[in-house]
């Protein structure tokens, strides 16, 4: 089988890095994930997950559980700021398995998680090691040399084919091994909070996602029906990485209300947990037998929901190169070659919707005007060639 006798070590029992465990698993390799919380965690709270994702996940075996948990949502209503009526409903459901062969899904990202990890424990060469103190690795000729500090104080040396880092923003295998550059926070929050149903009654759909536009900044509501909860997510400046928890979103004061917006603020009160917004722009990601995958190597702005989805990509298209390729040098060459592309085009978007959904007026009348006039299918023109890549096609 191919892949017998190759041995991974993967940084992070992340989404990334626990995706890639179990597409090397299912060629044959042996995989040692490194995590450096003493138990599986996952912080955040919901998650889009978009059909060029599912596909992979599904791929992987996980369909039955992430339908159970998760919802496949009819629609997405936008709302522009004080409207009571949505502008467009861009139609989801049935018709993204249609066009792209997989779900669009909204779940917990702790669902998620679980769901990965409970699909390791099911391949007797998949190891994680929780509570990890210390790592170092060095790139020779043969592979990598590492030492490990466990849980327990004990180090112990081990060798393996390559390493991983799948260490989030910010990323100790990029800044430390490969010299790459710290994460930069571009002055963006997300504040996030968990409502239950009946808070919201009447507010927003619990069928579908819900996108609030405001001045300045914009609300992400969708339903968690495994949970009776609604995920919210609120985007917008903010001047300092440190907001605490508990600490409310200090959004732009206008003349006009959102009645909608303020019942679900008000709903909120100080439940909101903020999370500051960074992005890696890494010039490298590899050197020798090291290489990253996911945030550590490209983690974007969040308004297009693909964050998770392109460190999902990123292990189907590397997992065949690192068993299939003579060297894993060679691997993670052509994987970088392959995803940066890919990778740049998704952060560029995402960048360009959140300008595009904080416009104020009057350049929110002509923004306005515009998703009217795209309709509730446009986006499946517009952005097919993001939901309809197979990431396990390195062709395409």
């Amino acid at each position: 089988m191919p892949g017998s006798g190759r041995t991974f070590y993967i940084v992070g029992a992340g989404i990334s890095g626990l995706t890639l465990a179990l597409a090397l698993a299912r060629f044959g390799a042996s995989v040692m994930v490194l995590e450096r919380s003493p138990v599986l965690s996952e912080f955040g709270a919901g998650l889009q997950v978009g059909p060029n994702a599912r596909c992979i996940l599904d791929r992987l075996g996980l369909d039955e559980a992430l339908t159970a948990t998760g919802l496949e949502p009819v629609g997405i209503d936008i709302y522009p700021f004080g409207s009571t009526h949505p502008l467009v409903t861009m139609e989801l459901g049935a018709v993204m398995s249609d066009r792209f062969g997989a779900a669009y899904s909204v779940m917990h990202r702790a669902d998620l998680a679980d769901a990965l990890y409970k699909a390791t424990r099911r391949f007797a060469n998949i190891d994680i090691q929780f509570g990890v103190r210390a790592w170092d690795a060095t790139s020779n000729s043969r592979g990598v040399s590492l030492t490990i500090e466990d849980s327990q104080g004990q180090t112990r040396k081990a060798r393996a084919s390559a390493l991983i880092g799948a260490d989030g923003v910010h990323s100790l295998t990029r800044t430390n091994l490969l010299s790459g550059p710290p994460a930069q926070y571009r002055h963006r929050a997300a504040w996030r909070t968990l409502l239950p149903y009946a808070s919201l009654a009447g507010q927003i759909e619990l069928d579908r996602v819900s996108v609030l536009f405001g001045p300045g900044y914009h609300m992400v509501c969708y339903p968690l029906p495994h949970r009776r909860q609604v995920n919210i997510a609120l985007f917008a400046k903010a001047p300092s990485a440190g907001a605490e928890t508990g600490t409310r979103p200090n959004l732009p004061t206008t003349g006009k209300r959102s009645p909608r917006i303020d019942v679900i603020l008000a709903a909120a009160g100080d439940s909101w947990t903020p999370w500051p917004l960074y992005t890696v722009d890494a010039p490298s990601w590899r050197n020798g037998n090291i290489g990253i995958i996911g945030d550590a190597a490209h983690a974007m702005v969040p308004f297009q929901a693909q964050g998770a989805a392109m460190g999902i990509e990123d292990a189907a298209v590397l997992a065949p190169l690192l068993v299939n390729e003579k060297t894993a040098e060679a691997a993670f060459a052509r994987y970088e070659a392959i995803r940066r592309p890919r990778v740049a085009r998704v952060a560029k978007t995402s960048l360009s919707n959140g300008a595009i959904f904080h416009m104020r007026w009057p350049l929110s009348i002509a923004r306005n005007l515009g998703i009217r006039a795209q309709g509730k299918q446009g986006h499946l023109k517009r952005l097919a060639w993001l939901y309809g890549h197979d990431a396990g096609n390195t062709e395409t």
